[in-house]
């Protein structure tokens, strides 16, 4: 049995187009989501370096059980370092809209901003500089 350090274990973000929903996060992280099909859901996993250690998500298409949704529900903050900015003027181009822009929580916790993606989510980004 392994121990996390985590506060989030596993995150799933709605997608009402899958296909453009990768698109969407492979542009702006700038890298590949791997494909799950299951008989009832459809995922497109983020990579992990270590996982035994890291926290694991996916974008996910359910047939309605997942429901993208600019303003309820939980707010997930992904991995933005070095610097979320970078990732922030990827997000225009490809679909999203900047919601709050890059701010300062304090000089010990980073920065955060929050952004709407390509199916309609609020989801945040955080980074260390």
């Amino acid at each position: 049995m392994h121990t996390f350090n985590h506060a989030i274990s596993w995150f799933e973000i709605p997608a009402a187009n899958l296909e453009r929903a990768t698109a969407f996060y492979e542009t702006i992280f700038q890298m590949k989501l791997m494909p799950i099909e299951m008989p009832n859901i459809r995922m497109r996993l983020f990579p992990l370096q270590d996982e035994m250690e890291g926290v694991g998500g996916a974008l996910v298409d359910s047939g309605g059980f997942h429901r993208p949704s600019m303003t309820d529900g939980p707010l997930i903050y992904l991995n933005g370092n070095p610097d979320l900015q970078e990732v922030l003027n990827r997000i225009p181009a490809a679909g999203g809209t900047i919601l709050v822009p890059k701010a300062q929580i304090s000089e010990s916790h980073g920065f955060m901003a929050v952004f709407f993606d390509s199916e309609g989510n609020r989801v945040g980004l955080h980074s260390v500089g």
